[in-house]
C-alpha cells in the first residue's frame, strides 16, 4: 500500500513540483489548505490557523508531513502588519500541527519542514556560513529562529524532524527567477547594487528531491543548508542568465539607493547576500544533486 505525504503550502512553487515528483514515485498526496478547493489527484483537508482548527483526518491518514506554509517574504513591503503575517503564518501553523500531532492518534514517521538561510541574517557578505554558524539578529533571522523553535515542538513529540534552510530556489514556474529573467529578455537586465552579493541558490527539482530523501532516509535529522554546492554573485547570476538566453547586458547596475527607495527594509532580500556551505548534505548524506552546476540548472529551466 502506498504511503501518504501530507503537504502544507502544497500549491506554492515548491509544493506544486514536489506533488508531481511524489506522485510519479507512487505516493498518495494530501494537502492542508485554508480552502477546500479540489486539486487533481490530491485529497484536500481544511485548516484554519487563526482559529486553531484542523481536520484530524489529515493527521491520521499521513505517513509523512512536509510543512511549507508561510506568507511570502518578498510579496510586499515590510509594514508592521506584513511582518506580523510573515512571522505568524510560520510559527502559528507549525504550532497547530504540533498540537494536532500531540492530541490525535497518528502514524507519522517523519516531519520535514521549511526553514531559510535567512537564519544567518539577510547579509553575511562573502563569509562562508555552515549549519553551525550562529543566527543573525535582523528581521529575517528573528523570524527564522522563531520558525525553527516552533518546529522543535514536533521533534519534542519523538517524531524525526528535518529542517531545510532553503536558499534561493530557481524555478521557471515561480519565485525569484522569472522576475530576474524578464528584464534580461527585454534587453534591460542589470546586476543589483554592487552585484557582488552572493546568492546561495538551488534548483527546484533538487530541493524537492531533498525533501523526499529527508522523509524516507532515517539518518536525516535536524538542520541542513538546502543550497547547491556553488554560490554565485548577483552579477554572476545575471551574466549566466544572459548567456543562456543569448541576450546582451548593456545597462548599468541598478543603484542600491533606488532599490531601498522602492522596497524599503525589504531591499535586504536583493542587496544582501549569503555564501552558504551545504556542509551536512555533503558530509553526512548520500544526496546527489542533479543540478550542482548553475549553467546546467539555467539551461534546464530556461530552454
Amino acid at each position: 500500500m502506498s504511503k501518504t505525504v501530507l503537504l502544507t503550502g502544497g500549491t506554492g512553487t515548491i509544493g506544486t513540483r514536489l506533488t508531481q515528483l511524489l506522485q510519479q514515485q507512487g505516493y498518495q498526496v494530501s494537502y492542508l489548505s485554508r480552502e477546500a478547493k479540489p486539486v487533481s489527484g490530491v485529497t484536500v483537508y481544511q485548516w484554519d490557523i487563526q482559529k486553531g482548527q484542523i481536520d484530524s483526518k489529515a493527521i491520521q491518514t499521513a505517513d509523512y508531513i512536509v510543512h511549507l506554509a508561510g506568507a511570502g517574504i518578498a510579496d510586499g513591503r515590510w509594514t508592521d502588519a506584513r511582518k506580523d503575517d510573515i512571522l505568524g503564518s510560520r510559527t502559528q501553523s507549525t504550532e497547530l500541527l504540533a498540537k494536532a500531532l500531540a492530541t490525535h492518534e497518528h502514524h507519522v514517521e517523519a516531519f520535514a519542514a521549511s526553514s531559510a538561510i535567512g537564519y544567518y541574517g539577510g547579509d553575511t557578505g562573502d563569509r562562508p556560513v555552515t549549519e553551525n554558524t550562529p543566527a543573525g539578529t535582523d528581521f529575517l533571522a528573528t523570524v527564522t529562529r522563531a520558525w525553527e523553535r516552533s518546529e522543535d515542538q514536533v521533534a519534542a513529540l519523538g517524531i524525526r524532524t528535518v529542517k531545510l534552510r532553503t536558499g534561493v530556489v530557481l524555478s521557471s514556474e515561480g519565485g525569484a527567477l522569472p522576475k530576474i529573467v524578464q528584464p534580461i529578455r527585454l534587453g534591460a537586465g542589470a546586476p543589483l547594487g554592487s552585484g557582488q552579493q552572493y546568492m546561495s541558490w538551488i534548483h527546484i527539482d533538487d530541493i524537492c528531491r531533498m525533501y523526499m530523501q529527508a522523509l524516507t532516509d532515517a539518518s536525516w535529522s535536524g538542520v541542513y543548508n538546502a543550497t547547491a554546492p556553488t554560490p554565485v554573485t548577483n552579477e554572476g547570476l545575471i551574466k549566466a542568465i544572459a548567456d543562456v538566453l543569448k541576450r546582451p547586458l548593456i545597462m548599468p547596475n541598478v543603484p542600491a539607493f533606488a532599490l531601498k527607495l522602492l522596497f524599503g527594509e525589504m531591499a535586504i532580500t536583493v542587496l544582501g547576500g549569503n555564501y552558504v556551505i551545504n556542509k551536512r548534505i555533503a558530509d553526512e548524506t548520500s544526496f546527489n544533486y542533479n543540478y550542482a552546476d548553475l549553467n546546467l540548472a539555467l539551461k534546464n529551466l530556461l530552454a
